[in-house]
């Protein structure tokens, strides 16, 4: 009766601190109090909006638009003054001659469309980059989103385990008063009890460092309240791997912005063409003579690109635009074929985790959670020991945990996936 009494003592004493450490864990944990549904779509409207790296690419592609007038503009006129014959004796306080003159430089007719086109192309390369930004963030946010769904998931799961394992501690300690049970069964329940908890600080750890994330992203304090984040949805996804190639030659940022490379290379080289025609200066002039009429005149300047000893200079020039082109078009060419390979593994990849998914959806855990149906019942009849009621237990957990794993790592295939097109898949948002 003595070590019966002492047994009754120590399970009252676990169950104390079961309960205990669940009433901390909801004082310290926020999520789990205020229970506010994470809502995906509305982060990433915000993450569009506030990320600083957001902020850097906009300004940036702001900044290359506006080089586009200053590349198509003409050069400052000159305004000069010239005084011919100044007297050197005081007595004369006029020159015999001043000239007042406004020219202007024009370059050859065609040189500042193109040069307005190629600031133009570098303007829509900058945009580019900044929807590449933008793809990239939202897949980035997608995946971490989901870390954290898991991450929040994991501490669910470790609790839902420890309310089990109390009640397996009540009932091997109902058996053990009845004379049916033995003492050790009760001492490997407090021995996975304390194992369980040996594993949360981890899993909280986890959830901090996702939280965290998340809100780095969203340019938030580290520490700002987030809610629970949502289960992955399961939709299929209903496209070839054709309908995606043609997806991302539509929709891809660094396809357009390898096309736009190509095109600005292409006229930057008939610019360099056209620096074998000469520009012009244009000048008016006003003549004021001391004691004679005054009047007007005007000149007209224009260079000799085509000289001997100046044309290897735009010989090299347009040779170099060449080369720049064929350069653009080898490296748009490249990334065509990465686009098309990482679709393809991509897709692979994502299409494995669904089989995996499905399999622990449909066959796993339901016959895991009937193997501890099945232990429990065995257990209570005394079919069974509490050793193999404690093995079902501990599988199921682990069944469950690589079942929202797979969820996730399909997510994170799937962000991979639309970051690579440029586009969402079925509405996932």
């Amino acid at each position: 009766m003595k070590w019966n009494g002492q047994l009754h003592g120590l399970t009252v004493a676990i169950m104390g601190f079961i309960l205990f450490s669940g009433e901390l864990l909801m004082a310290q944990d926020p999520d789990s109090v205020l229970r506010k549904a994470l809502a995906l779509p509305e982060l990433i409207q915000e993450v569009l909006a506030r990320n600083p790296e957001i902020v850097v690419a906009r300004k940036q592609w702001e900044s290359a638009t506006n080089r586009i007038t200053q590349a198509q503009s003409l050069d400052d006129p000159t305004l000069s003054v010239q005084l011919w014959n100044v007297p050197q004796s005081v007595n004369v306080t006029q020159a015999q001659n001043s000239v007042f003159g406004l020219s202007q430089s024009f370059p050859f007719p065609g040189k500042l469309a193109l040069k307005g086109q190629v600031a133009s192309r570098s303007a829509d390369m900058t945009e580019q980059t900044l929807r590449a930004k933008e793809r990239e963030l939202v897949a980035r946010l997608k995946q971490v989103y989901y870390d954290l769904f898991f991450a929040q998931k994991s501490v669910q799961i470790h609790h839902e385990q420890v309310e089990l394992l109390r009640q397996f501690v009540e009932s091997a300690n109902a058996k053990f008063r009845t004379g049916k049970g033995s003492q050790a069964d009760v001492l490997k329940a407090q021995v996975e009890l304390s194992v369980l908890h040996q594993q949360l600080p981890v899993l909280e750890q986890r959830r901090e460092t996702a939280h965290a994330m998340l809100n780095t992203l969203l340019d938030r304090d580290l520490t700002s309240p987030l809610g629970m984040a949502q289960e992955p949805p399961q939709r299929p996804l209903d496209k070839s791997l054709d309908d995606l190639h043609r997806l991302a030659s539509n929709a891809s940022p660094e396809l357009k912005a390898a096309e736009l490379a190509v095109e600005r290379n292409e006229q930057s080289h008939a610019l360099a063409q056209r620096q074998y025609y000469p520009d012009f200066n244009v000048a008016v002039q006003r003549f004021q003579n001391f004691q004679v009429n005054d009047g007007f005149g005007a000149y007209v300047a224009m260079s000799i690109p085509f000289a001997f000893w100046t044309k290897p200079k735009y010989d090299a020039g347009v040779q170099e635009a060449a080369s720049a082109v064929a350069a653009a078009q080898a490296q748009r060419h490249t990334l065509e074929n990465l686009t098309r390979f990482r679709i393809k593994d991509l897709l692979a990849k994502l299409r494995a985790t669904d089989q995996v998914a499905m399999l622990y959806h449909t066959t796993i855990l339901p016959q895991a959670e009937q193997s501890l149906d099945a232990a429990r019942v065995g257990y209570r009849t005394g079919k069974a020991g509490f050793l193999d009621l404690i093995e079902t237990q501990r599988a199921l957990r682990g069944y469950q945990l690589e079942y929202f794993k797979a969820l996730v790592d399909r997510q994170h295939r799937l962000a991979e996936l639309e970051q690579v097109i440029g586009a969402d898949l079925n509405g996932n948002s």
